[in-house]
């Protein structure tokens, strides 16, 4: 996976997790471009530590042909406008790496950046793709919350029902109740 920090210290325990959101016009990163971005540094109680949003500047031609050909965006024409009404307002993708790694670089130093989201493998190859000096910064595990609600579901019928936002910084906010909800579920079912 992508480029691990080779000098990082194995047994450094993380004290803190770096949650990422991507919007994009689809799921195949070499075809799509990303739109947006949120990032959200937490420590392990969730407490908010620092915060990053950016829109990503695209050509329009791209993010239009993408978005006609991938019908997920039909379901959600609010956000499609708006994202197409404010291409030009986003930086430029290269600004945003930079951005993104001195927030790492400031929040984590030599500790490993460690990854966390929803389906955050799919985020993942798309920093890869689009972002990878970015990508060199992070540690090689992630903390995937989509695998705690595949096992409360199969496991213990458990769900998390969460609002279809599709908004980078909202469905970091989304994620982190979701890991939050399955914790509180574990503490309830011990007492």
């Amino acid at each position: 996976m992508g480029g691990v920090m080779a000098d990082i210290d194995k047994k450094i325990i993380p004290t803190k997790l770096l949650w990422i959101d991507l919007e994009m016009t689809g799921l195949d990163p070499q075809q799509d471009v990303i739109l947006e971005v949120a990032a959200e540094i937490t420590d392990f109680e969730f407490k908010t530590l620092a915060s990053y949003e950016a829109r990503i500047r695209q050509p329009r031609e791209t993010v239009l042909d993408r978005m006609q050909k991938n019908v997920w965006w039909a379901d959600y024409p609010a956000n499609r406008d708006e994202f197409v009404a404010k291409l030009e307002e986003g930086k430029l993708s290269g600004e945003v790496e930079k951005e993104l790694m001195a927030l790492v670089e400031d929040h984590f130093g030599r500790e490993p950046a460690v990854l966390a989201g929803n389906s955050i493998y799919n985020d993942r190859k798309f920093i890869t793709e689009w972002w990878p000096a970015l990508d060199l910064k992070l540690h090689y595990r992630m903390l995937d919350v989509s695998a705690w609600k595949i096992f409360m579901q199969g496991r213990y019928g458990v769900d998390f029902e969460k609002k279809e936002v599709h908004r980078a910084f909202d469905d970091i906010q989304a994620s982190i109740a979701e890991l939050q909800h399955y914790l509180e579920w574990f503490v309830k079912k011990s007492d």
